[in-house]
């Protein structure tokens, strides 16, 4: 076998980021789901995998903050096609009644089967990650909307009581079974707090979008649920505030363990056009890395991850992959970093 030159051309029928690693080799397992059901304004996420994917073969192996992650080994497991045989069926039958504007007694029917499309989603992310993780590796989730990744931080907090998540979005996403399903993209994190207790807490970064019930929920949620507005974030650099000084602050309300769950249109929409639901506002790019940055710093460890809703451009454009990509490796270098030994 020849040896992998990271300074190199990727081979077209190489692994994400050209690297020849297989799962078992990798340090990282990237579990891909295809899965966009319940998407409500705009569509193509369940595109993201692949796009990401065919993106993260540009991107340079060495990185200035974290050096050289790919030589612990990063492989992306096949998408599954029976998850994509359940998100054709799902958005088939969602549609009707994401045009109605909610489920109504004539369409309860098809939600009731787009539940439990979906739930079948979660047990098979559940099952993948859990399985992972069991052999030792680190899992990221790479969606699909934003509704994939509770199977994935179900198994992390029951490996990792106490689990803190890092939440980096345009939208709250704790709205109660969205348009009538239950597994929304919308309701993700209502799902998770009522339905993992091993989550300790939730630190959302970047929120500018959301209901009164969903602002209400925060409140009233014992300090469970941390939120940084956009608004508030802006004000506070407005004001002269350096951004760092905000993230020791974001950083100093989660637990030791911590998991990231990040909706690429927690970023600037300049950074992801075609994203289903886009709000102007949000992190740059420098941002969300120092953001991340900032667990590190701290002492915290990273032992996990999702990034979702990454669209590409249907016309064939590539800036929305090519972001996530970036991001996606800024993540592992990170969480990697983040497990290394530290020096007293």
């Amino acid at each position: 076998m020849p040896t992998f030159d990271p300074n190199a051309a990727a081979p077209a029928d190489s692994g994400i980021f050209g690297l020849p690693h297989t799962p078992d080799e990798a340090a990282v397992v990237i579990l891909p789901v295809p899965f966009e059901a319940t998407t409500s304004y705009g569509g193509g996420t369940s595109e993201g995998p692949r796009a990401v994917l065919e993106a993260s073969r540009q991107v340079d192996l060495f990185d200035f903050d974290t050096g050289r992650p790919y030589e612990k080994g990063i492989a992306m497991l096949e998408e599954s096609a029976q998850v994509r045989a359940w998100n054709a069926r799902a958005k088939q039958l969602a549609a009707p009644i994401v045009e109605a504007g909610g489920v109504t007694p004539e369409l309860q029917a098809s939600c009731d089967e787009v539940n439990a499309l979906c739930e079948r989603m979660n047990e098979e992310v559940y099952r993948t990650t859990r399985e992972w993780l069991a052999k030792g590796k680190r899992v990221g989730v790479l969606g699909g909307d934003h509704s994939v990744p509770f199977g994935s931080i179900r198994a992390h907090a029951e490996k990792y009581p106490g689990l803190g998540l890092l939440h980096l979005d345009a939208h709250a996403d704790l709205r109660d079974a969205y348009e009538g399903f239950t597994w929304s993209h919308a309701s993700i994190f209502h799902n998770v707090m009522e339905r993992i207790p091993g989550v300790a807490k939730l630190v959302q970064v970047g929120i500018r979008d959301f209901g009164e019930a969903e602002h209400r929920y925060i409140e009233q949620s014992g300090g469970r649920v941390k939120t940084f507005f956009d608004a508030q974030l802006q004000h506070n650099r407005f004001e002269g505030m350096p951004w760092n000084r905000q993230v020791d602050e974001i950083v100093s309300h989660l637990p030791q363990n911590v998991y990231l769950t990040f909706d690429i249109d927690g970023l600037d929409p300049v950074l992801c056009p075609h994203t289903g639901t886009p709000v102007p506002g949000g992190l740059s790019f420098p941002e969300a890395n120092a953001l991340i940055a900032g667990i590190v710093r701290s002492g915290r460890t990273i032992v996990g991850f999702d990034l979702d809703e990454v669209a590409p451009d249907a016309d064939g454009g590539e800036w929305d992959g090519n972001v996530g990509a970036r991001l996606l490796y800024k993540m592992i270098g990170w969480m990697l970093k983040s497990n290394e030994p530290r020096s007293r």
